[in-house]
């Protein structure tokens, strides 16, 4: 399970956490796969070095590869449930490490391949761009608001980023290319509009429409 969202601010990793700590709860063998955790997981080790090599980039050879490597890996250790923090399918980095639409559809191929035979679903968390940009600005600080506008404005895909009404555009932008690129996967895809539920109804959410979908009990 991959839990990603559309914009910083929108409550993706305290889900992610939540829904890590629920399966557990009922028995499952859970891998927490946190955002950070791509810098220091040994499957993910190629994807640092690279980063780190000068460019602050990652060929996307080089992410499907450490993907498939991270799905093997815990394949083969028993896990039941990875639940990852922004892991798939790594739009935002791609768009601004300055990758088009049509190499992202490639990208998008290639990871589908590199999960199987794991059974993907994508619990993706949305909002207005502007909504929740101010929140993680209020939650962050106003050097937040600086450090993020500057890394958006520093990267090859997303220079036109100036301020926080930029980034929200381009945020939207991504939006939609996140959902063009999802609808080409067979992968299941929950929507959570953090527009409009709170941390807690956005889990409770969330937990009903899993429990469902991959026909979850109820009860450890």
């Amino acid at each position: 399970m991959s839990v990603i969202g559309s914009s910083p601010g929108v409550g993706k990793s305290t889900l992610c956490r939540a829904l890590a700590d629920w399966l557990s709860g009922l028995g499952a063998s859970v891998d927490h796969f946190e955002e950070a955790d791509v810098l220091t997981r040994p499957a993910f080790r190629p994807v640092a070095e690279e980063f780190a090599g000068g460019t602050g980039a990652v060929r996307p050879a080089t992410l499907v590869e450490c993907t498939r490597a991270y799905v093997e890996e815990s394949l083969a250790t028993g896990r039941d449930c990875l639940v990852t923090d922004a892991l798939l399918p790594f739009v935002p980095s791609l768009v601004a490490w300055g990758h088009d639409e049509s190499a992202l559809v490639q990208v998008m191929k290639d990871l589908t391949g590199a999960v199987e035979p794991a059974d993907v679903t994508v619990v993706y968390v949305h909002d207005d761009p502007a909504t929740a940009l101010r929140r993680a600005v209020e939650r962050e600080g106003p050097a937040w608001e600086d450090w993020y506008v500057g890394k958006l404005a520093g990267s090859p895909g997303t220079r036109p980023v100036h301020d926080l009404p930029s980034a929200a555009a381009h945020l939207r932008f991504e939006a939609e290319l996140t959902r063009r690129l999802l609808a080409l996967t067979p992968w299941r895809v929950l929507t959570v509009d953090a527009g409009t539920l709170d941390a807690q109804e956005s889990f409770a959410h969330a937990r009903h429409r899993l429990t469902e979908l991959l026909r979850l009990p109820t009860r450890p």
